[in-house]
């Protein structure tokens, strides 16, 4: 198959779209498949390979870390992509990327298709912070429906966010569809020399947290719990891998609860060397965050056998409720601290959540994710070919057989 992927985001822009993203993208050119991916340019010095096109991109007042796409230039090359045969577009993001997804689907005559990778209700209101979190939550429900309405078929990685855009109105048929991870690329890592780097004891208990640094991810509810595992074990480290718009803001937070030497902020980890190693430093991963459509770092972790301890909302319920190699904690800080507590202390508990982890994760492979994808586009591009003037299509076997699975 030759497919458009076309994304607001993707690398440098470190994130869980542009990490799902390079998954799929990697699985299905192994398969024997073309990918072509449009996504902004960040004007950096890295390499891409030639099936990714660029595009000229400025800045977002109110959120440094992202680019907005020139939409003029990607509607300049509709003859350009029509000489590349192509089957189906997939959008993977809801701002120029979704209309100019709509936009080239109609171009070109072939269907569309869009993952919901963010669950923008509790999203919008941490970048646009003089608007009422009420007026955000309506405009980002009214927003939602309106593109996913407008698309051949939604994609949702997980159970929970699927019942979302149910409630809101959604009527485009879903399907259930996460990320995968690739177990081999996190088989080992070593703690021991990550901690020698960052001059972290040998035998110091020690959380680990990673992904970006934002407010949305309820990190400093991490901070506030981790002054109760103090009282019971004051070497307590708290290890905090990333970057975002919340550094500043939880460096203060640890300062003003006295925590200055307990939290260790650590920066980007890169995923070809440091990020295994930064996994493996800790004794248990920790996770709070309530907006998370999958939680890919969980699955990380627990194949590299760490055990997790995490509140289980939104898209995390889908891992977490087997209750292997993790154990769920309300988003009450004194609960939480227990359970991790409780982790710390018992050494038999602990090898035994590593070993279901290592376990768990497997099945959570992404060649079998990306299989099921290619499979999807399949059906609907027949189904587009047989029926083009249809807005949505019925997928309802393939749905069911999707849920079976989680």
């Amino acid at each position: 198959m030759n497919i458009l992927f076309i994304s607001d985001v993707y690398f440098p822009r470190i994130n869980g779209v542009s990490t799902s993203i390079k998954t799929f993208r990697d699985r299905f050119i192994q398969a024997g498949h073309r990918v072509v991916l449009i996504a902004p340019d960040y004007t950096y010095n890295g390499k891409d390979d030639a099936d990714i096109i660029r595009i000229p991109s400025r800045q977002i007042i109110f959120d440094k870390e992202d680019r907005l796409m020139r939409s003029s230039a990607i509607k300049k090359m509709v003859d350009q992509l029509k000489d590349m045969n192509l089957d189906l577009i997939h959008i993977q993001t809801p701002f120029v990327a979704h209309y100019m997804g709509e936009y080239l689907s109609n171009k070109l005559g072939i269907p569309h298709i869009e993952t919901y990778h963010t669950f923008f209700e509790e999203y919008f209101y941490n970048y646009i912070p003089l608007v009422p979190k009420k007026w955000l939550r309506n405009f980002a429900r009214k927003f939602t429906v309106r593109q996913c309405n407008n698309v051949d078929h939604i994609v949702v990685p997980s159970t929970a966010m699927a019942e979302v855009l149910c409630e809101y109105g959604v009527t485009t048929d879903a399907t259930i569809l996460p990320t995968g991870i690739e177990p081999r690329q996190f088989d080992s890592g070593n703690g021991p020399l990550f901690r020698a780097i960052h001059g972290i004891r040998h035998n110091r208990p020690v959380l680990t947290h990673i992904g970006r640094i934002a407010h949305e991810k309820n990190i400093d509810f991490l901070i506030r719990m981790l002054t109760h595992v103090w009282q019971e074990i004051p070497e307590i480290l708290l290890v905090i891998a990333g970057e975002g718009p919340a550094e500043k803001k939880l460096k203060r937070l640890a300062i003003k609860l006295g925590l200055k030497d307990n939290v260790l902020f650590v920066g980007y980890q890169d995923r070809s060397r440091e990020l295994n190693d930064c996994y493996c430093c800790g004794d248990i991963f920790v996770f709070s965050s309530r907006t998370e459509t999958q939680g890919l770092v969980l699955l990380e972790s627990m194949a590299l056998g760490i055990p997790v301890v995490s509140t289980a909302v939104m898209g995390t319920r889908d891992i977490l409720e087997a209750g292997l190699g993790s154990l769920i904690a309300d988003e009450d800080e004194r609960k939480f601290a227990r359970k991790v507590t409780r982790l710390l202390t018992n050494d038999i508990m602990r090898d035994q959540l590593a070993r279901e982890a290592r376990q768990y994760a497997q099945q959570w492979s992404a060649d079998n994710l990306a299989a099921r994808m290619l499979e999807l586009y399949r059906l609907l591009c027949r189904r587009h070919e047989s029926a083009p003037d249809k807005q949505t299509f019925q997928t309802t076997q393939l749905k069911a057989e999707n849920q079976d699975q989680y």
